[in-house]
């Protein structure tokens, strides 16, 4: 693997390893966004380290949530001159998350009375689900019952409110109000992006596209179209649950996880990964602790690909936590916090997969990035309810 550097930038370098000879190495250099390299995941590092060795890649940068994904790392960043990889942004294209700022104030918020009236949600959108789609410049034929769901696995809709405003002026400058309920959406394209990525691996397998072919432009429209599709998927989905509880709101970000764009006369893909170049972001914590809503740093943006973590990243895989997990608890249990928030889940599966447990400290993962300079924090924001599915 090379040798790490120590710093709030550990920097890894391949250089071939004791005893080989250094030119046969294809490993571009990795960064490694971190205070304490010995807490990254050697799973994940391997993964990390393969994806640098591909032909073409320019640069790779873990970040603090860095964690072993299904043979790709997931919280990082990789950048190459000319080439494209579908697979490395892998199948929920476009998967984000929005913040939204309710017009009901924290004093009236009941978790009860909202928990009754979250039903439903989980079934098809009954909306004009063409006109939004033509409304966002999407085919019509991109229409289908997913849109407006939420999905299953990390995806959920959490309800917050303002624990602390770090920076006033900042705060103040966004034109935010302390005293609301704020809402989290996370979600993406659904099957759309699962389609879009079976379907080009069996076309060109894993190989990297060239940016200039005609394989690539026609993945890049596709993929394009997926990233709006997960938007528009957002803004239903928070609509919904808006209607669902009598308000209104008003959308203050939405950022993309899941991506690849033009960058630095290059390509750059995110894997889990926020964007250092779109404004404010939003950083979750798992469903049991604290979301923080930051502003990128563009002084040291460069050093990690103008890429930040997208949320505490996972200590267990989803069999460990629910194989730990189940012994240890029942699913009521799972149902409260240690911040006394409200779980809805009533998939007795994925209420252990995504426990509290099974996630990394955030204030670890936020205190990384602050350390290398990379975000100043705006406020941090403290769960009141989380809503998963109600149907398993």
């Amino acid at each position: 693997m090379g040798n790490f550097l120590s710093g709030a930038h550990a920097r890894l370098i391949c250089s071939g390893g004791a005893g080989s000879a250094a030119n046969t190495c294809k490993c571009c250099e990795i960064t490694l966004i971190g205070r304490d390299p010995a807490r990254f995941d050697p799973l994940a590092l391997d993964q990390l380290d393969a994806t640098a060795r591909l032909e073409g890649m320019g640069k790779v940068v873990g970040l603090p949530d860095l964690h072993a994904g299904n043979g790709i790392a997931v919280g990082a960043a990789f950048w190459s001159p000319d080439r494209i990889w579908p697979h490395l942004v892998g199948s929920d294209i476009g998967c984000g998350m929005a913040l939204w700022e309710t017009s009901l104030t924290v004093r009236k918020f009941r978790v009860g009375q909202v928990d009754r009236r979250l039903h439903g949600l989980d079934d098809p959108w009954d909306g004009p689900v063409e006109d939004v789609l033509a409304a966002a410049g999407l085919p019509r034929e991109l229409a289908g019952p997913s849109l407006g769901t939420i999905g299953g696995g990390n995806h959920f809709v959490e309800f917050q409110r303002i624990e602390e405003v770090v920076d006033p002026q900042r705060f103040a400058a966004l034109n935010l109000q302390g005293d609301r309920v704020w809402m989290m959406v996370h979600s993406g394209s659904r099957g759309l992006g699962q389609a879009i990525l079976s379907a080009q691996t069996e076309l060109t397998g894993k190989s990297g596209l060239l940016a200039s072919s005609e394989e690539a432009r026609a993945y890049l429209t596709r993929h394009d179209q997926a990233v709006a599709w997960a938007v528009v998927n957002r803004q239903i989905i928070a609509e919904r649950f808006l209607g669902a509880i009598g308000l209104s709101g008003d959308c203050v970000l939405d950022i993309t996880h899941n991506s690849v764009t033009g960058y630095r006369d290059g390509w750059l893909h995110r894997k889990g990964a926020a964007p250092a170049d779109c404004g404010p972001i939003v950083i979750p914590g798992s469903r049991g602790d604290f979301s923080y809503l930051a502003e990128p740093v563009a002084e040291h943006a460069e050093a990690a690909l103008s890429s930040l973590a997208h949320g505490a990243g996972r200590k267990w895989s989803r069999n460990d936590a629910h194989a730990r997990l189940s012994r240890r608890y029942k699913v009521a249990d799972l149902q409260k916090t240690k911040l006394s928030s409200h779980v809805i889940c009533e998939d007795r599966r994925l209420i252990f997969e995504e426990a509290p447990e099974a996630y990394k400290d955030i204030a670890g993962v936020i205190g990384d990035l602050e350390a290398a300079g990379l975000i100043r924090v705006i406020a941090r924001l403290r769960p009141l309810l989380s809503y998963k599915t109600r149907g398993s």
